[in-house]
């Protein structure tokens, strides 16, 4: 799953164990911009550097797994979880381009003269 939307908070790395670590942000997506919505998301173990790099405020494209759990605690009860885990992070805009412009070593090809028409049927 994807979603666009603009990077609102990025927390810090939290060690849960000694083998578990998470990082959470939160982006503001805008389907109706009248009506927002804000979204965490969670990073885990080695993708929690994901985030570094990005500003608060940056157009991204969030691509991430549903997750989901069940629980029972000492009582009997059952309460269901669930976890949006980003597992990449794209800029999204102008920011994208221009890392595209300044980091891509593709030179610009020369123009062709279009004196061929166009077979295509549409």
């Amino acid at each position: 799953m994807r979603i666009n939307g603009k990077i609102l908070e990025i927390k810090e790395t939290q060690q849960i164990s000694d083998t578990f670590k998470k990082r959470m942000f939160v982006v503001e997506y805008a389907e109706n911009i009248q009506y927002p919505e804000y979204i965490t998301f969670e990073l885990v173990q080695d993708r929690c550097t994901l985030i570094d790099g990005f500003q608060i405020g940056q157009e991204v494209e969030v691509s991430y797994n549903l997750k989901g759990r069940k629980w029972t605690n000492p009582e009997g009860e059952t309460r269901y979880f669930n976890t949006l885990q980003a597992w990449r992070i794209e800029a999204l805009g102008k920011e994208k381009f221009q890392s595209i412009d300044q980091d891509s070593p593709i030179q610009q090809a020369p123009e062709i003269a279009s004196d061929i028409e166009d077979d295509l049927p549409f």
